[in-house]
C-alpha cells in the first residue's frame, strides 16, 4: 500500500495565479485606454485638419465653379459645372501680373533687410554688455504692441515729407517696422545658444569681431535666419492697409490689387477673385514646403538653454 504525499503551496505560489490574473487584466485595460486615447487624438486632428481645411476646399471649389453655379441656392458642397476659365482669365490680366511683380520685389526685399538689420541688433543684444542695451530690447519689443494704424498714420506723414510716397521704398521702410522686432527677438534667442567659449576661441585666433560673426556665428545661426527671413516674407506678402494708403496703383501688392480687381461697388466677382488668390498663395505655400524644417528649428531655438 502506497501512500502519496502533497508538498504544500508556499505563500507566493498560492498568491501567483490571482497576481497573473490581475496583471493580465491591468494590460488589457491600459491597451483598452490607450486604444480609446488614440482614437480620439486622431478623432480631433480629422475634425480640426477639417475645419481648418475647409476654407482651402471651398476656395478651390469657388475657384472652378461658374459665376452661375456660385451663386446658386442651395450652395453646392462639390461642384460639378467645372471650368478653369477663371485661371486663364487671370493669366491674361497684365495688371494683376504687375501687382504680382510688385509682391514678389517688396516682399523679398523686406525679408532681406529684416533678417541684416536684425542679425547685428539680435547679436548685439546677445553678446556685448552696455548701458541702455535691456531699455532697447524692451523698446524694440514694444514697438510690435503699437496699433498699425498709428505707424501708418505716422509713416504718411514721414514718407510724405521726404517724397518718398509711391515708391518702393515706402513699403520696405513700412513692412520692416513691423517684422523686424519679432526678428530681432528670434534672432537673440539664437545667439543665446552659441557658447561664448566660441567666440572666444575665435578671438584668440586672432578673428575680429566683424569676421566671428560673419565666418562662424552667421552660418551657425542659418536656420533662424531663414525662418525670420520667412516671417518677414510671409508678412509682407499678406500686408493690406499698408500697401493701400502708402503706394498708388503702379506700385501697389496683390492684397489691396485683387480687391481693387474683382471687388466692386455693387458686385464681387467671387470665382475670379477666389483662382487669383488661390494662385498668389502658390508662393508662400512652396516656401514653407522647402523651408518648413528650417522654420520649426529656427523658431525652437533658444527655447531650451543647456
Amino acid at each position: 500500500m502506497t501512500s502519496t504525499t502533497s508538498t504544500p503551496l508556499s505563500g507566493t505560489d498560492r498568491l501567483r495565479p490571482s497576481a497573473t490574473s490581475a496583471g493580465r487584466t491591468s494590460r488589457r485595460r491600459m491597451r483598452k485606454d490607450l486604444l480609446r486615447s488614440r482614437i480620439a487624438a486622431w478623432t480631433a486632428i480629422l475634425v480640426i485638419g477639417a475645419f481648418g481645411m475647409l476654407p482651402v476646399y471651398w476656395l478651390l471649389a469657388t475657384a472652378l465653379s461658374s459665376p452661375e453655379q456660385t451663386f446658386r441656392f442651395p450652395p453646392k458642397l462639390i461642384p460639378t459645372d467645372i471650368t478653369f476659365s477663371n485661371f486663364t482669365a487671370l493669366a491674361e490680366n497684365d495688371q494683376l501680373i504687375k501687382y504680382l511683380v510688385n509682391s514678389l520685389i517688396v516682399a523679398s526685399i523686406t525679408a532681406v533687410l529684416s533678417v541684416v538689420v536684425a542679425t547685428y541688433m539680435g547679436y548685439s543684444f546677445s553678446k556685448f554688455r552696455y548701458r541702455g542695451r535691456r531699455s532697447l530690447m524692451h523698446m524694440v519689443l514694444a514697438s510690435q504692441m503699437f496699433p498699425q494704424a498709428l505707424l501708418l498714420v505716422t509713416l504718411y506723414a514721414v514718407f510724405s515729407s521726404f517724397g518718398l510716397l509711391n515708391t518702393y521704398t515706402a513699403l520696405v521702410l513700412s513692412f520692416t517696422t513691423f517684422t523686424m522686432p519679432l526678428c530681432v527677438w528670434m534672432l537673440k534667442g539664437i545667439f543665446d545658444t552659441i557658447p561664448d567659449a566660441l567666440l572666444e576661441a575665435a578671438s584668440i585666433d586672432g578673428a575680429s569681431r566683424w569676421r566671428t560673426l560673419h565666418s562662424i556665428v552667421a552660418p551657425l545661426a542659418a536656420p533662424g535666419m531663414i525662418a525670420a527671413g520667412l516671417f518677414a516674407f510671409v508678412r509682407g506678402w499678406n500686408d493690406f492697409i499698408f500697401a493701400v494708403t502708402l503706394a498708388d496703383k503702379e506700385k501697389q501688392t496683390l492684397p489691396p490689387g485683387l480687391v481693387s480687381t474683382y471687388i466692386g461697388e455693387f458686385q464681387t466677382a467671387w470665382p475670379e477673385l477666389m483662382a487669383a488668390s488661390l494662385v498668389v498663395s502658390a508662393p508662400v505655400v512652396v516656401a514653407f514646403m522647402f523651408l518648413q524644417r528650417y522654420l520649426v528649428g529656427g523658431m525652437t531655438a533658444g527655447s531650451v538653454k543647456s
